[in-house]
């Protein structure tokens, strides 16, 4: 299973009550860190990196704050929302006309990147835009602090003590402690990568020795880029096309048997999956290039009357960065507008 970097699948919490101590925390702060520091000896993390990382550290609660409402708001619902107004509000004109800025800047640099990879630049771009607006909006908290308070509180210790410990690992590999600032949910840089996403999968790019996702263009496009690579990017084949899909087409006959163990309420809107070829059979028109031997499963976010859209795999694969339909389709739609 893999890891999605910034929307973890959340479990449902016990009622927390705002501003007292979250009932999973089962010991003080500063004797849960010394465990943590026993564990990062353990594991080759020398003493200097442990105490730069978590030397002075007091819990945040704004952090948890944050978590909580994060977990609050993660929608009980068993409606959806429509995806129309959310594409308007994610993929804004300002975005649009960012992306086709900076992809016309680095063109160079990109198509070396689609090279290497097999990825697209501007599905990269389109990640780097929602992650953070291109670079302008890349998050002021420590990312120590964060990572010692969610684990603290117990309830994803294992997600985030291993999370914290690799930030350890980042210094011990010569990222300076300063550079350690992102949310407070502790993605970073550019293209919001989590510690171990960072220590397993970024690249240097620029050949100077760093893998300076925060700063450099070239590392964090080959960072993207190698991780959709290693998430199972298929070149040669879009993220998905609209299509037109006749009144004709029995819903129920195509929805899929899925079960899926992760993200269920993304998958369960997709149907099962049929060849392109046989999606035309049934009336099924894409609206754009895609091969009639590639697999895809239909998706009508808004319903029936709204527009369609036949998913390849490669959707899935950006469904890793992020395991919602919302931000899944605002990614392929802006990689779509910036080399309209």
């Amino acid at each position: 299973m893999r890891f999605s970097l910034r929307l973890l699948t959340l479990a449902a919490i016990s009622s927390l009550a705002i501003g007292s101590p979250a009932p999973a925390q089962d010991m003080p702060f500063h004797t849960y860190l010394q465990q943590v520091a026993a564990k990062a000896r353990a594991q080759g993390v020398s003493e200097g990196a442990i105490n730069a990382v978590i030397g002075g550290l007091q819990p945040n609660n704004r952090v948890l704050e944050l978590d909580r409402d994060n977990v609050s708001s993660g929608g009980a619902s068993s409606g959806f929302p429509p995806l129309a107004p959310y594409i308007r509000t994610h993929n804004s004109d300002a975005r649009i006309s960012a992306g086709r800025r900076v992809y016309r800047q680095i063109l160079p640099l990109a198509a070396e990147v689609q090279r290497r990879y097999g990825v697209p630049p501007e599905i990269i771009l389109a990640i780097w835009g929602h992650e953070t607006a291109y670079g302008a909006v890349k998050g002021g908290f420590d990312l120590p602090r964060s990572l010692a308070t969610l684990a603290w509180e117990g309830r994803r210790r294992n997600l985030f003590e291993t999370e914290l410990i690799g930030t350890m690992k980042m210094v011990d590999r010569g990222v300076p402690r300063s550079r350690l600032v992102g949310s407070w949910a502790g993605a970073f840089g550019n293209p919001q990568f989590l510690p171990s996403v960072y220590l397993r999968l970024a690249v240097d790019g620029d050949g100077d020795g760093q893998r300076d996702i925060w700063n450099s263009e070239a590392d964090t496009l080959h960072s993207i880029g190698n991780y959709f690579r290693d998430a199972g990017w298929r070149p040669g084949q879009p993220w998905g096309v609209r299509a037109f899909v006749p009144n004709s087409v029995n819903r129920a006959a195509i929805g899929t048997a899925l079960n899926a163990p992760v993200c269920p309420r993304v998958h369960v809107r997709h149907s099962r999956w049929k060849t392109v070829r046989e999606w035309r059979a049934l009336g099924v028109t894409p609206q754009g290039p895609i091969g009639d031997d590639v697999m895809a499963a239909l998706f009508e976010p808004d319903g029936p009357s709204a527009p369609g859209y036949l998913l390849t795999q490669n959707y899935r694969v950006i469904l890793e960065y992020n395991c919602s339909n919302y931000y899944a389709m605002s990614v392929g739609l802006l990689a779509d507008e910036i080399t309209r």
